[in-house]
């Protein structure tokens, strides 16, 4: 009985130390991932370092109202506008369905900006047309891979585009295409005029050189 009893308190013991050894693994684990998770505030800064890089003359603005949702970044090119959307580790997907459709109407191309966590499933949750950047942990800095590059978003509404222009910026585009200068009209009208006037390849350029010039001194 005594031999009985032993073996049994063997075996519990036996038991508890797996499962406390298990426990152990398991919060080693979540501390290794809790290292190498990148939040927004790791990922943006170098990301600009990326871009600018990758693209040569950009000018980033951040955090820009478009309808419902905030555009992340907003990268400046020559000739077009790209709005780029940060999923770090500790983001989810609930608001990016909102989100794609206001970007869709906003910008030129669009990319999605993904964590570790994201990688493998980014792709269900973006239109073909957006572009996918990567990013994770590598020697303690961030490493973007353009695993997609973005197409030309086929959806962009100009009219929505050009309303991230202040009404000066409107009002020099007017002024460089010999418009008048609708100065009693609103900034819709305003916008109207330049879509019926001129023409779209003419106003990308000259978007872009706006909000390359744009100084936040100043405000309207």
């Amino acid at each position: 009985m005594d031999v009985m009893l032993h073996s049994r308190k063997e075996a519990e013991e036996k038991s508890a130390a797996v499962l406390t050894d298990s426990r152990k693994v398991e919060q080693m684990d979540d501390e290794k991932r809790m290292r190498n998770m990148l939040y927004d505030r790791d990922i943006r800064e170098p990301l600009f370092d990326f871009l600018e890089e990758k693209y040569g003359k950009i000018r980033i603005l951040e955090e820009k109202k478009m309808g419902k949702s905030r555009a992340d970044v907003v990268m400046v090119l020559p000739e077009a506008l790209c709005g780029l959307e940060i999923k770090s580790d500790a983001d989810t997907y609930a608001r990016l369905g909102r989100q794609v459709r206001d970007y869709n109407q906003y910008f030129d191309y669009n990319y999605i900006v993904a964590g570790t966590k994201h990688g493998n499933h980014v792709e269900e949750h973006v239109p073909q047309w957006w572009g996918i950047i990567t990013v994770e942990l590598e020697e303690g800095k961030p490493d973007f891979y353009v695993l997609r590059k973005a197409r030309e978003n086929p959806g962009v509404n100009w009219k929505k585009k050009m309303s991230l222009l202040w009404r000066p910026e409107l009002a020099h585009i007017q002024e460089q295409n010999q418009l008048p200068k609708y100065r009693q009209k609103s900034k819709e009208f305003v916008i109207d005029r330049l879509l019926q006037r001129v023409p779209e390849e003419i106003l990308r350029r000259q978007i872009s050189e706006e909000l390359f010039e744009r100084d936040y001194t100043v405000f309207y």
